[in-house]
């Protein structure tokens, strides 16, 4: 083939290119879609969050104050869990001591619930592991002083592909609620994207329920911002609609006055062209958020409509439409958003109905930190995945420690980072590791969720096997004060030198919580000047001539003002820093 040929095949691929390009350009922008944001879409960070959610409230249910501490059925016994395994556990909790030194949750994971949903479309418990029902157990449980947690996920089906509760928020917090449920862990499995795409949208109409009489919301009343702006959608210079709403291009704000209060049919009628996708537009009528999903279209017709049913004040009433999704973290941060105000609601009614004490439900994000949860998580729920799952081996602790310290300044009171469940105990970490391990979850003032096999706490006459070296290690009443530290400031590395990490955090009381850790293959001796602590502001700290240090593992209680020690391989030392 000569140079000549391969030119001219070239010019040809490029002008199909080019022709190509131009016909999808054009096919977007007349069907109301924002050419340049779709462009910057696909260019942009999945995980970056493109969306403003600095005057979105915090979540502030009131509960997980200091880090929620339980036990979880996962790491243990996976998908081999029923009601018997669950008593047993609730009540080698109780016997053994953990529930005195402040586990309090029995959170079933995965696995707990039927695959069928009941004649009401609720979730049930598995109709044979569950024969009682999960009321029952529950009741059970908390006759024993411990609460229940229960587990769904972000998407059509959970983790182990059983009913999950996209597109059934609503109707799963409220089951859960009525159930006494108090802790909900949220996973991702399953999960789909909003769509950032907004069909042009041709006029709203509003009716009161039973009524024919409609109110007509047309594209020439709304007031714009942004890119949004009123499109000519056929060749018929009549046919107009509101374009360019997708991917954050835009908002259009109705503004109309309602004599008669109450609830209205709200009609959307959309342009059906360009693709057969679903899509989706967020409605905000006077600051109440609303969400359509338009479904997959086929255009026999041009035109599709949509309803809802909307509560509408007395007088002026405002509605304004948006799609702000860009990225997979702007659609992660709505979804979980969404279950999340659900459960505040299913407690608060549950609680009015039935005029007893509200028990709000602790809301585990479970989203695996793909999408960043730590940078939105305290406006959606109390705590925040921010790994993938852990497993019992050393490697795998490390690396969620070393990703999860770096975070600290996002988690505080009501808000945490969760580098997820506890394996002390499990697989064959040695006693260092497991010391090491709850040291660094502590420090990091990460819940506390036992992952072990509980039961092995308790011997034959439910008294405590108080040789157990786990059980020891977990209920160490000096680490899990630190922990619990109501100042809820977790730790941050205040010093790196090869295979050593100094950790330091401030507690409620003005001292300091300071732990050596040694991620290396044989043991290292450390000296630091604990002068050096006054110097970083985060620990809000006094400089003394003197310091009491308090080893938090062996008890003892020294006078200094350096510490010279030698911590083995895979190892820590923790202590508790006062000054003088």
């Amino acid at each position: 083939m000569t140079s000549e040929s391969v030119m001219i095949i070239i010019a040809a691929i490029s002008a199909i290119l080019i022709i190509a390009f131009t016909a999808w350009f054009f096919t977007l922008k007349v069907n109301g879609i924002c050419p340049l944001c779709a462009i910057k879409k696909i260019f942009s960070f999945p995980t970056k969050l493109t969306m403003d959610i600095e005057n979105d409230s915090d979540y502030d249910n009131g509960v997980a104050q200091t880090p929620p501490m339980g036990w979880s059925t996962w790491n243990t016994f996976r998908n081999q869990i029923n009601q018997d395994l669950i008593l047993e556990a609730a009540h080698a909790m109780k016997d053994s001591g953990l529930a005195d030194a402040g586990y309090k949750y029995i959170n079933l994971d995965d696995c707990w619930q039927s695959s069928l949903r009941d004649s009401d479309g609720k979730l049930q418990g598995d109709l044979t592991r569950f024969s009682r029902g999960i009321p029952a157990l529950i009741k059970d449980i908390n006759a024993l002083g411990l609460k229940v947690g229960l587990y769904s996920s972000n998407g059509t089906l959970t983790c182990e592909d059983l009913p999950a509760s996209l597109g059934n928020e609503e109707l799963d917090a409220k089951t859960i609620a009525s159930w006494g449920c108090e802790f909900f862990k949220y996973d991702f499995c399953h999960s789909r994207k909003i769509n950032g795409n907004c069909p042009a949208i041709e006029f709203i109409e509003l009716s009161r329920l039973s009524s024919d009489k409609v109110i007509r919301l047309n594209p020439e009343d709304a007031q714009f911002e942004g890119r949004a702006k009123v499109i000519n959608i056929s060749d018929l210079p009549s046919k107009k609609a509101i374009g360019y709403l997708g991917y954050g291009a835009g908002t259009a704000l109705f503004t109309t006055n309602i004599s008669e209060p109450g609830k209205y049919a709200l009609t959307v009628t959309y342009h059906k062209a360009f693709g057969g996708r679903r899509k989706y537009m967020q409605i905000i009528i006077n600051g109440k958020l609303h969400e359509i999903f338009f479904p997959e279209t086929r255009t026999f017709s041009p035109s599709g409509r949509e309803q809802i049913i909307v509560e509408l004040d007395q007088g002026e009433n405002t509605f304004l439409l948006k799609n702000p999704i860009v990225t997979l973290s702007d659609s992660s941060y709505i979804q979980y958003k969404r279950m999340g105000a659900a459960l505040k609601n299913a407690s608060k009614q549950w609680a009015q109905f039935t005029k007893t004490e509200e028990k709000p439900i602790v809301y585990s994000i479970c989203e695996w930190g793909t999408a960043f949860p730590w940078i939105w998580g305290r406006k959606a729920g109390n705590m925040w995945r921010t790994t993938h799952d852990i497993m019992a081996k050393w490697t795998s602790i490390v690396l969620l420690y070393h990703y999860t310290i770096r975070k600290y300044k996002y988690a505080g009171p009501g808000a945490w980072n969760d580098p997820d469940m506890l394996e002390v105990g499990n697989g064959k970490l040695t006693e260092s590791e497991n010391k090491a391990h709850f040291s660094l979850w502590c420090m990091m003032a990460a819940p506390l969720m036992l992952g072990n096999d509980i039961r092995q706490f308790v011997d034959g006459g439910n008294s405590p096997v108080n040789t157990n070296t786990t059980l020891k290690i977990v209920t160490n009443k000096q680490l899990i004060a630190i922990d619990q530290d109501t100042l809820g400031k977790p730790a941050k590395i205040v010093k790196k030198s090869g295979m050593i990490d100094i950790l330091a955090r401030p507690l409620s009381n003005g001292d300091v919580a300071l732990c050596i850790f040694n991620r290396g293959l044989s043991a290292k001796s450390v000296h630091f000047n604990l002068d050096d602590l006054a110097e970083d502001a985060y620990l809000s700290f006094s400089k003394a001539s003197q310091y009491e240090l308090h080893d938090l593992w062996s008890n003892e209680r020294i006078t200094a003002d350096t510490i010279s020690v030698s911590v083995e391989k895979h190892g820590v030392k923790v202590y508790r820093i006062k000054a003088l």
